[in-house]
């Protein structure tokens, strides 16, 4: 029998084991690496983080002769159904066994509980939105996850299709490589056509004065994203919060800004270094000790991952997305990567797409995300 309860996050002891139960699904997995702890406990706090203000979660865990056997969070987004005027609920969190009982009596669960406040469509896996970890890997599973990339097992895809939900969007996870760029005879030459054509020069990140860069950050990335499917505007406490979480770990050469010729911030990217190389040896524990091996292992990491890239829509079509990509893998490589992934990229955006082609990007892992009616 398949008993599903309700996880208070408020309860220390429910919300340990509604963090750690992934660890039971991954134990005999050896590409998968494990979140930091503290960032999941962080992600889930609703009473600190500022997804929260708005927004609400429920978490839930099913047991099997009292067993924990899977988990799954419903998700009330006020800020995505307001900006796009829909009534979508979402679902994220999920981790369970090859079981598709469990796996329907969690889904079950979400629905009820999304269906409760008036949502119409069920959509995930979200941890808590797209922008944060999104997508259910489908194709790639022979590799670990990039940092903030999502992994899980070949199976989940069954267990989401046979309860009903349809691919609602593609994502796409690109893979560049030092000989591929460098034997690119175009991308040297789109990007100084764009770049005289244009009139921008490029700067990096200003980490001295990060109150200013965020404000550019701000304003390039609710513009950028604002028409791209599934996206929702992050408030200006999330976006602060995130700029203090990544600080530390942010290269000043890996986050370029496009600036114009009246002094004008019109585009940026980041990219970080895949710290999930480090990471995968501590079992989700920074401390007490595993915090020293991000300063003394950096130097061992071959792969960036380029997490944003956005040009203001008066900017764009211009060869501007090529001069941001060359900026980072050259600094990258400078910096001894040997490989990058761009990801995730939506697979119906013909401009990103077209664009990467250009540099040599090949697709090598594909996410998708999921939504029935409810």
């Amino acid at each position: 029998m398949i008993e599903v309860k309700v996880i208070h996050l408020d309860n220390s002891k429910e919300k340990k084991q509604f963090v750690n139960f992934d660890r039971e699904i991954y134990v005999n997995e050896p590409n998968w690496v494990a979140p930091l702890r503290m960032d999941v406990n962080a992600r889930l706090d609703v009473k600190k983080h500022p997804f929260y203000a708005k927004n609400s979660i429920q978490c839930f865990m099913a047991f099997k002769h009292g067993k924990a056997v899977g988990r799954i969070a419903a998700i009330q987004n006020t800020q995505f159904n307001e900006y796009h005027s829909c009534k979508t609920g979402f679902w994220g969190f999920f981790e369970c066994i090859d079981d598709q009982e469990v796996a329907n009596a969690l889904f079950d669960e979400a629905k009820r509980w999304l269906q409760d406040r008036s949502l119409n469509t069920m959509q995930g896996p979200v941890n808590p939105s797209t922008n944060y970890e999104a997508g259910l890997l489908v194709e790639g599973f022979d590799d670990p996850p990039k940092i903030m990339m999502t992994y899980n097992p070949p199976y989940y895809l069954k267990l989401v299709e046979n309860y009903g939900l349809k691919k609602a969007m593609g994502l796409l996870a690109y893979k560049f490589d030092e000989e591929g760029v460098l034997k690119n005879e175009k991308f040297p030459r789109v990007k100084d056509i764009s770049k005289e054509r244009s009139k921008v020069t490029v700067r990096p990140i200003n980490l001295k004065n990060l109150p200013y860069e965020i404000e550019q950050i701000k304003k390039i990335y609710n513009k950028s994203w604002e028409n791209n499917w599934g996206f929702a505007p992050m408030s200006d406490e999330e976006i602060n919060l995130m700029a203090s979480e990544l600080k530390m770990a942010v290269d000043p050469g890996l986050f370029p800004f496009l600036v114009n010729e009246k002094g004008e911030d019109v585009g940026m990217a980041l990219a970080l270094h895949d710290f999930n190389y480090i990471f995968k040896s501590f079992n989700g524990n920074l401390f007490p000790f595993n915090f020293i091996k991000i300063f003394t292992k950096k130097k061992e990491i071959k792969w960036i991952r380029v997490v944003l890239l956005g040009i203001l829509p008066e900017w764009r079509n211009k060869g501007l997305d090529s001069l941001l990509y060359y900026e980072i893998i050259k600094n990258g490589m400078e910096r001894g990567i040997k490989f990058a992934e761009a990801s995730w990229i939506l697979e119906d955006n013909p401009a990103m797409n077209c664009g990467i082609a250009v540099v040599n990007g090949q697709v090598y892992k594909k996410y998708a995300i999921y939504e029935m009616p409810i």
